[in-house]
């Protein structure tokens, strides 16, 4: 009876473009044994070796574990068996398709924004990327912060980003009721008026934490060129400031409170 052909670790290895300590590992995890061993102790494999080493590697590159392979693949009986864990194994492919896409973006996202700063500031990249993992579409609010309100807000809200992002929401409530009250015209003094001013003021508390120096950074933030603010949200705000102040100044009033300023603050 022929004798199987026997090839060493170097050839099967050249063979199927593996390293000889690729072959050495699988070896010792049992998961390609060689068929015989040299009377000097060299592996040496036939070609039902080389056929094992090509299903190993076939389904490595489908991203199934050597552990998978060896335990929950070869073991399996039946076609149905095998279409099982294929598709467990395609699911997890998906997610982590959409989790490469994902860093994808935020590659992106942190490059543009990186031109923008025209600094270097691995600080701010950290907190870009932070905010971009907790998929904050938010983050342009932070990037155009002070370093003074950067610094606050990494203090007082990074650890609960939930609440930042229900503060911003009501920012963002709070802007639309107040483009529609100044289309119509509502006076300042109105009692709507007067209650949207008390929520504008609660939300300058709730972000300051009472500390009335950050107004005037506040204030400078709000003024500026709005350079890197998101779009639509730059135009309402220009459009109801004076409106915002207004109803505020009005809200005061009532309550009785002096009205801060901002130009006594910046002295």
């Amino acid at each position: 009876m022929k004798k199987d052909k026997l090839f060493t670790v170097g050839e099967i290895a050249k063979q199927m473009g593996v390293t000889v300590r690729t072959l050495q590992y699988y070896d010792k995890l049992n998961l390609l044994k060689p068929s015989e061993m040299s009377e000097g102790g060299r592996r040496l494999y036939t070609q039902k070796d080389i056929i094992r080493l090509h299903q190993v590697l076939s389904f490595k590159y489908l991203g199934f574990s050597l552990d998978e392979i060896k335990n929950n693949l070869f073991p399996l009986d039946t076609p149905q068996e095998v279409c099982s864990a294929l598709e467990q194994q395609r699911e997890i492919i998906k997610e982590e398709i959409i989790n490469l896409q994902t860093s994808l973006d935020a590659i992106n996202a942190l490059h543009d924004e990186v031109i923008a700063i025209d600094s270097v500031d691995f600080g701010k990249y950290a907190d870009i990327i932070a905010l971009l993992r907790k998929e904050n579409k938010n983050y342009w609010v932070f990037k155009n912060f002070s370093p003074r309100l950067e610094d606050h807000v990494r203090e007082r809200y990074m650890d609960m980003p939930e609440k930042g992002n229900e503060l911003y929401e009501q920012y963002l409530q709070i802007l639309d009721e107040s483009v529609i009250l100044s289309q119509k015209g509502e006076p300042f003094d109105s009692e709507k008026s007067i209650g949207l001013g008390k929520k504008w003021w609660n939300i300058v508390l709730d972000f300051t934490g009472g500390d009335m120096s950050f107004l005037p950074e506040l204030q400078k933030f709000n003024l500026n060129s709005k350079e890197g603010w998101n779009e639509e949200i730059a135009k309402k705000q220009d459009t109801v400031n004076d409106f915002l102040g207004g109803i505020l100044r009005a809200y005061f009033i009532q309550m009785g409170y002096e009205f801060p300023s901002i130009e006594e603050e910046q002295k």
